[in-house]
C-alpha cells in the first residue's frame, strides 16, 4: 500500500463533478476523509487542495472544502499555520479518554488533552469554526451523561457538533435510536453547543459513513465450478 498523489486525489474530484455534470448536478463540497488519515498524507492533500482550488484550474472555494482528521495533532498545528480557510473537522466520537481509545486507538498516541489544545490553539490563531464528528452508538456514547461530558470538553465559541447515526458494519455496535439522538442533541444545544443530525445517506448500497472497506472473498481452488 501506498499514499495517494495529489494528482490522484484532484482525479477523483474530476471524475465526481464530471459525473455529477452528465446527472445535471454540481460539485459544490469536498471532503477528504474515508480513504485515509489526511495529515498522515499531509503534502499530497495540501497540494491537491491548492489544485482544487486554482482559480485557472477546477476553482472551487477553501471554504467549501474540508479536512477531517482522527485527531493527528502534529497535523492540526501544521495546518493552523497555513493560514488556508479550508475547514477543519475532528473524528472525536467520545470526550473521555477511556472510550475514545477504545473506539480510536490513535487517542493513546494523542490524548483529548493534547488534542483540544492543538484545536483551541487552531481556533485563536484563524478564527474559524471546528467541526466534530460524532458516531451515535448505541448504549457506548449516546448517554446524556455522554453529551454533558461532550458540552464540558467543547464549551466556547466556534464549536460546532455533527452527530452521525451509526451505519451497519460488521462489527458488533448498533445505531443508536433516533429519540436518544434528538435528546442528546437537545441537552448540547440547551447547554450552547450547535448542533447538527446528520441524515445518513448510501447505507443501500453500504456507501454511507463508516462503510467504506473492502470484503475479502474466498479464493476459489483451481478447477473448482
Amino acid at each position: 500500500t501506498r499514499n495517494m498523489t495529489a494528482l490522484e486525489i484532484f482525479d477523483q474530484a474530476v471524475a465526481v463533478a464530471r459525473r455529477a455534470r452528465e446527472e445535471d448536478r454540481t460539485l459544490t463540497n469536498l471532503v477528504f476523509m474515508g480513504m485515509g488519515e489526511p495529515f498522515l498524507n499531509y503534502d499530497a492533500v495540501m497540494d491537491a487542495i491548492a489544485l482544487l482550488n486554482d482559480p485557472q484550474g477546477f476553482n472551487l472555494g477553501a471554504r467549501r472544502m474540508t479536512i477531517s482528521t482522527a485527531g493527528v495533532v502534529p497535523g492540526i498545528e501544521r495546518f493552523t499555520a497555513e493560514g488556508i480557510q479550508v475547514n477543519l473537522a475532528i473524528s472525536l466520537h467520545a470526550a473521555d479518554d477511556e472510550l475514545r481509545t477504545r473506539l480510536m486507538p490513535i487517542n493513546k498516541k494523542y490524548p483529548i488533552a493534547a488534542l483540544m489544545k492543538a484545536v483551541r490553539d487552531y481556533v485563536a490563531t484563524t478564527k474559524r469554526k471546528v467541526f466534530y464528528e460524532y458516531l451515535m452508538l448505541s448504549g457506548v456514547n449516546d448517554r446524556l451523561d455522554d453529551a454533558r461530558r461532550l458540552a464540558d470538553l467543547l464549551g466556547g465559541p466556534l464549536h460546532h457538533v455533527n452527530l452521525i447515526p451509526y451505519n451497519a458494519t460488521a462489527a458488533s455496535y448498533e445505531r443508536s435510536q433516533p429519540l436518544r439522538i434528538k435528546r442528546f442533541a437537545a441537552l448540547l444545544q440547551e447547554r450552547g453547543v450547535p448542533t447538527t443530525v446528520r441524515h445518513t445517506m448510501g447505507t443501500d448500497i453500504a456507501a454511507a459513513c463508516g462503510q467504506l472497506r473492502t470484503d475479502d472473498q474466498p479464493r476459489r481452488a483451481a478447477g473448482a465450478s
